[in-house]
């Protein structure tokens, strides 16, 4: 299952997936391009707005009812805004897209998870490192929200955040991954985003290589290190955050996005993988 898979790494992660013959869910907002991909690879389309909760959790249900079992999820739909706008839930796009609603599919999909002794991967970003955390404020009511670049630093390390969690508390493999600086054309579109993307061109990797670590990460079976192991790119245990490991900065932002989404943490169903 591959959000965010009607265009850019996540149809590319859904096409090698294919290919490496795997029945791929294919979930994206686009109804044309996430159907069109379905068909490229023989799947399923589902078409969910991430901006709106009561999709997520309608897709969830949706999925959950159409396979029973779900052997990986990847976590790739995202993206940033260039000015402070809310979704129809009241909360700021840049949270939503990429920290509440992958963790309100995570939550509602993974007893199918742990039942098929299944993965989570999701995609996350170096920026982590950069983010101004606030666990007071992750709305972004009160602070400068500036071009965006912070708020989206802060979702990327909540996905890092929940991504530890969905590793201790499901019991699940679950890492999250930064593809690389793919030339996919990503950004706010304001006018200095567009130069720092044409000024840095030489420095980005195709959109296949930006697919191939969440490829990796779903396919290979044993990778040799702990649930939860940030991956740059291909390589394991990659610079981090200083707090995106901490106990108490993980239970703290966890509780705040289940608390805005309407989610109590549950008793995890038993796992038919050992050691899972």
């Amino acid at each position: 299952m591959v959000t965010g898979a009607s265009s850019g790494i996540g149809r590319e992660t859904a096409i090698e997936l294919a290919r490496r013959d795997w029945v791929v869910a294919v979930v994206g907002r686009n109804p044309r391009r996430t159907e069109e991909v379905a068909q490229l690879v023989g799947g399923e389309p589902f078409v969910a707005d991430f901006d709106e909760l009561d999709q997520v959790a309608q897709l969830a249900a949706t999925l959950h009812t159409r396979y029973g079992t779900i052997n990986a999820l990847v976590n790739n739909a995202g993206g940033m805004v260039a000015s402070r706008d809310s979704s129809a839930d009241g909360f700021e796009l840049t949270w939503q897209r990429n920290v509440l609603a992958p963790l309100l599919l995570t939550e509602k999909v993974a007893p199918a998870l742990v039942e098929a002794g299944g993965r989570v991967v999701h995609t996350t970003s170096m920026i982590h490192r950069s983010a101004p955390l606030r666990l007071d404020d992750l709305n972004w009511e009160t602070r400068r929200f500036g071009a965006g670049w912070r708020a989206y630093a802060e979702a990327k390390l909540g996905v890092m955040l929940y991504a530890r969690y969905v590793a201790q508390h499901w019991k699940l493999d679950s890492f999250p991954v930064h593809p690389g600086y793919v030339a996919t054309g990503f950004g706010p579109g304001t006018t200095s985003s567009k130069f720092v993307l044409w000024a840095t061109s030489g420095m980005q990797i195709s959109v296949a290589s930006g697919a191939a670590p969440l490829v990796h990460l779903v396919d290979t079976p044993e990778l040799g290190v702990p649930s939860g192991t940030y991956f740059d790119g291909l390589i394991p245990l990659g610079k981090e955050h200083p707090r995106a490991k901490d106990p108490d900065t993980i239970a703290q932002y966890v509780a705040e996005c289940f608390a805005r989404v309407g989610l109590r943490e549950t008793v995890p169903p038993a796992s038919t993988k050992e050691n899972a």
